[in-house]
C-alpha cells in the first residue's frame, strides 16, 4: 500500500452538518490513511453548530472548517480524490461535476438533522443519532482491507455499506 493517503470527498447540499461531520470522521477514524474533504451543491455559507459541537468531541480541529461548494473540488488544481460519498438524497439526485481521475462513488443517506426542529437538547440528540450512523459507516470503510481489494470490490463495498441500515452493529453484518 502506498504511504499516500487516499483522497475523500463527502458531498451534501448545505455542507452544514452530515458531510462536516463525516469529513471529521474519516480524518480521525482513519488514522492518516485517509484525507477527507466535504463540500455542497448549494452550501449554506456556515457550519451547524451542533455539527461542530460532534466534530469536537473527536478531539477534531474545527478551526478551518466551512461550509464550501463542490465545485473547488473540481478544478484542475483540486486534489484528486479516490472516493466520493454522497450523504443526503438532494446530492445523489443532483447532476455532479466530472470529477477527475473518476473516483469510485458511492450515497450513503442520512436524515438532515439541520432541518429538525425543537429544543436544543432534542437538536442534539437528533445530532448525536445521526452522527452515531455516519460514525458506523466511516468505520466500516476504514477498516476494509483497500491495499488488497480490487476496484469493482472496493465500488462493491462501498454500495454495501450505504444500503445496510445505518445502525446495524457489527453482529447483525
Amino acid at each position: 500500500m502506498s504511504d499516500k493517503p487516499y483522497s475523500i470527498l463527502i458531498l451534501c447540499t448545505g455542507n452544514s452538518s452530515r458531510s462536516i461531520m463525516a469529513e471529521a470522521l474519516f480524518n480521525v477514524l482513519g488514522k492518516g490513511k485517509f484525507r477527507a474533504y466535504s463540500a455542497g451543491s448549494h452550501p449554506s455559507g456556515a457550519v451547524n453548530p451542533f455539527a461542530i459541537e460532534r466534530c469536537e468531541s473527536l478531539g477534531y480541529d474545527t478551526s478551518q472548517l466551512r461550509s464550501k461548494s463542490w465545485g473547488e473540488f473540481a478544478t484542475p488544481d483540486a486534489p484528486h480524490m479516490d472516493f466520493v460519498i454522497t450523504v443526503c438524497d438532494d446530492a445523489a439526485g443532483e447532476v455532479c461535476p466530472i470529477w477527475p481521475g473518476h473516483p469510485l462513488t458511492a450515497h450513503w443517506g442520512f436524515e438532515d438533522p439541520a432541518a429538525f426542529e425543537g429544543s436544543d437538547e432534542d437538536k442534539r440528540n437528533v445530532f448525536s443519532k445521526v452522527y452515531r450512523q455516519i460514525m458506523n459507516r466511516v468505520s466500516q470503510f476504514v477498516n476494509l482491507p483497500l491495499h488488497v481489494l480490487d476496484h469493482n470490490a472496493i465500488q462493491q463495498e462501498m454500495h454495501a455499506i450505504g444500503e445496510r441500515p445505518a445502525e446495524e452493529s457489527d453482529e447483525q453484518r
